[in-house]
């Protein structure tokens, strides 16, 4: 993408650029850990009971542990794209989940535009290998928006997100290459062992990896159909497949699922202290969306959403408040607790401020570097936006803990509002619309200018203007 940012003469080493804090600063390894479909109640850290997730519990007992952190949206390729991009859905490029037929025959996201400036791309323009292993879903093989055209010297998993509903794929990418696997490997095991192989090679220097495993969204399923140290544990209903497979033990196997995510969290943290490494990078832990009801799997049953109504596609808090968790020992105090509220679109201007590059000028999130160091004056949202392109159209904005919801947005003849007070009602029980007329229609206002036309993904009344 078309990165109009500043280069240095060729023939000046780097050292005489920098000085010698910031050539310190641009050190920092990151890796961006986005699990799929994962409810924030299903973590220990955030209450869960019956799932043991020893290693990401222990990120959030030695770094920060963040409260109220917003995913992009409620939906996978949205949620990436305002991860990668910094802007929120209202101005995003993409904004829904949207399949495209590629030149392979099969079936791909909505390529992202070239234009779009992503995460990869200013780590890599900073000097960081960049890696993106596991889910991309932003375009398939050949398109401009492939994880190599977008920043990522290193991509291995799935382009697209329809082959990622199966854990025995087909097939896999690496790069431009299409791997024929057919349906024999656990892909998970691979995404793991990729992403370790990526820190081996490039822990001599600063490297920014974004792994995205699929793990728990459905299937439902593990290698040789085991669930682990969770056999018997509960009262079980199987689940008959017509989309996802049949799975006799669907909570014992999302559950042990989970831990095996975990797992591979500690066996990154094992490889970063082996390479010595560990206390000079940046880990952090969360989840695309809320948790999901498919395949077999019931979230109240585990408690997968924790104390929030609503889940995956819901603009409730169960479908965008997500487990944000960030160790960084070199400079977050353990057992931290953040109450700054943010979200997905956050991500891309703390990697500017963390590397010293400018922030693109058309970006939606705010840095949250200094919450993290403690160092200098944390800004804060006037607001976060979100909205969505299935089940009639939603769209929803927060603002002071005063939380507005548009449902049926797509006919406004029939679309109607709730407000909710979280402060009071974290859970979203109490709908005060009709009680609070003037926050209704300050946040009404709002909420309209917060988005603009899109002609990929319109709402259906915009059609007809």
């Amino acid at each position: 993408s078309n990165l109009l940012l500043c280069t240095l003469p060729v023939f000046l080493p780097l050292d005489t650029c920098f000085s010698q804090e910031l050539k310190y600063e641009r050190k920092t390894n990151v890796i961006y850990i986005l699990a799929d479909d994962l409810g924030i109640g299903d973590l220990g850290c955030y209450g869960q009971k019956y799932i043991k997730t020893p290693a990401i519990d222990s990120l959030a007992a030695k770094g920060m542990l963040f409260a109220q952190h917003y995913s992009g949206s409620t939906v996978s390729a949205p949620s990436r794209c305002s991860l990668m991009t910094g802007k929120h859905t209202g101005h995003a490029y993409i904004r829904g989940n949207k399949g495209v037929k590629s030149a392979d025959g099969d079936t791909y996201d909505f390529p992202l535009a070239d234009k779009e400036i992503t995460v990869g791309e200013i780590m890599r323009q900073n000097g960081y290998a960049t890696a993106c292993i596991g889910k991309w879903g932003m375009g398939g093989p050949g398109s401009e928006g492939h994880p190599n055209k977008q920043g990522f010297d290193y991509f291995f998993g799935y382009l697209g997100q329809a082959n990622a509903h199966r854990y025995f794929p087909d097939f896999l990418y690496e790069n431009e290459e299409k791997l024929h696997l057919n349906k024999k490997l656990y892909s998970h095991d691979l995404i793991m062992d990729k992403a370790l192989a990526f820190i081996d090679k490039n822990s001599d220097k600063p490297f920014f990896l974004y792994l995205s495993p699929t793990i728990p969204h459905a299937d439902i399923i593990l290698p040789d159909n085991s669930a682990d140290e969770y056999e018997g544990m509960f009262d079980e209903r199987p689940h008959i497949g017509t989309h996802y497979v049949s799975q006799a033990k669907p909570k014992a196997t999302y559950a042990a699922m989970v831990t095996r995510l975990d797992r591979g969290v500690q066996q990154i943290v094992n490889m970063l202290r082996t390479k010595g490494i560990l206390d000079n990078t940046i880990i952090i832990f969360t989840s695309d969306n809320g948790t999901h009801t498919e395949g077999g799997h019931t979230p109240e049953n585990l408690n997968s959403n924790g104390p929030f109504r609503g889940m995956k596609r819901d603009l409730y808090e169960g479908g965008i408040r997500t487990p944000f968790i960030v160790q960084w020992p070199e400079k977050i105090a353990s057992g931290s607790v953040s109450f700054h509220v943010s979200a997905f679109w956050d991500f891309l201007p703390t990697m500017c401020d963390l590397v010293g590059s400018p922030v693109p000028v058309d970006v939606d999130g705010i840095s949250f570097l200094p919450e993290l160091t403690k160092r200098g004056e944390q800004p804060q949202h006037d607001f976060l936006y979100w909205e969505f392109h299935e089940r009639k159209g939603k769209q929803a904005i927060l603002k002071n803990n005063w939380k507005l919801i548009r449902l049926k947005a797509d006919i406004p003849e029939e679309s109607y509002y709730e407000l909710y007070n979280l402060s009071a009602d974290p859970s979203e029980q109490m709908n005060v619309a009709l009680q609070c007329e003037d926050k209704l229609k300050e946040l009404q206002i709002l909420l309209d200018k917060s988005h603009t036309k899109s002609d990929i993904y319109p709402f259906a009344y915009e059609l007809l203007e």
